[in-house]
């Protein structure tokens, strides 16, 4: 699946969380038109062709069904028209912000799935971050999604002030028992200009280094589609905005790829673990190879300097995840 996205940077939300700068996430500073709408879906229509109804019209950025219910609406009927040469509409919002008249709304316009920023089902954590709402909140709003027959996203965050692995991790089984649709794991970023840009000068603050993030999101990740969650996003979308305002925190531009090479390093590991060194083949799906081989080669050198020479190849029976290894003698 695919996004057109339009951004609306801090519209509709009552908060300042801790970890926020849309604006910097967004790359976008100016309240987007419906005149811009309309001429973004054109221009998309026109780009993607025979390939537009495989993609989704998202307004992502802001609290969608917070914002003020004339320029929502604006919005919306602005998308609305072109909902039918896409894969209609989705948007996102936080959890206190739902109810039964708002989403009888949004599918009088086409939208088909609901997004929740959770972020967290630790309310101490959620108050810690200046989100605004709780726990109860999130379940509430996804019970609400589910009996309007909405597809439903919710997206948390690892490492936030106040957080742990423990409560990560309680955090993802929580959200499993709501049996979403999809989810989005950010790991924290302490950028420029937040609550957690302060904290983290001040010292009361220290957000989960790179590996740690990618230690976690390995387990979650697991546990997602171990329940049939379909995982759309891990990490934040890589730009230069971000880059150059970057702070603190697990940010890498491909993190879903170390994730997912992370996950092959463990599960060649486990098997090898109790052979001696040596030269071995680990056979794997051919579409999964470059993971399989990490980053700059990073799994080939890590096992080289446990005394395993290993290489990877493809082979065609192999699923995602699978492995075979086979010991080579010289």
């Amino acid at each position: 699946m695919s996004n057109i996205s339009i951004f609306i940077p801090h519209e509709g939300c009552p908060q300042n969380c801790s970890f926020c700068n849309q604006k910097i996430i967004s790359g976008q500073t100016k309240r987007v038109t419906a005149q811009q709408v309309d001429s973004i879906l054109k221009r998309a229509l026109s780009d993607l062709s025979d390939r537009a109804e495989r993609a989704q019209i998202a307004f992502f950025g802001g609290s969608f069904t917070a914002i003020d219910r004339e320029y929502m609406t604006e919005l919306l009927e602005a998308a609305a028209p072109y909902a039918n040469r896409f894969d209609g509409i989705r948007v996102s919002t936080r959890p206190d912000a739902v109810d039964e008249e708002v989403l009888s709304l949004l599918k009088s316009y086409s939208v088909k799935a609901v997004e929740l920023g959770a972020q967290s089902m630790n309310d101490e954590v959620l108050r810690k971050n200046n989100r605004g709402h709780t726990a109860e909140d999130v379940r509430n709003a996804c019970r609400l999604i589910r009996k309007a027959g909405m597809e439903l996203g919710v997206q948390m965050m690892t490492g936030l002030y106040g957080a742990n692995a423990l409560s990560d991790t309680y955090t993802a089984e929580e959200l499993i028992k709501l049996s979403p649709d999809t989810v989005r794991i950010y790991p924290t970023v302490v950028l420029r200009a937040t609550e957690l840009d302060t904290l983290f000068r001040a010292g009361r603050f220290t957000p989960q280094t790179l590996d740690e993030a990618v230690e976690l999101c390995v387990n979650l990740i697991e546990m997602f589609e171990s329940a049939g969650v379909k995982i759309i996003r891990l990490g934040l979308h890589a730009s230069t905005d971000i880059e150059k305002n970057y702070v603190a925190g697990a940010y890498h531009p491909a993190f879903k790829e170390l994730c997912l090479s992370r996950i092959y390093f463990r599960r060649v590991m486990n098997e090898i673990g109790a052979l001696p060194c040596g030269k071995y083949t680990v056979y794997v799906n051919p579409g999964c190879l470059s993971q399989a081989i990490g980053q700059h080669s990073d799994n080939v050198i890590r096992f080289r300097k446990m005394g395993y020479d290993i290489k990877f190849k493809p082979q065609n029976s192999l699923e995602k995840y699978e492995i075979r290894i086979n010991r080579e003698c010289f």
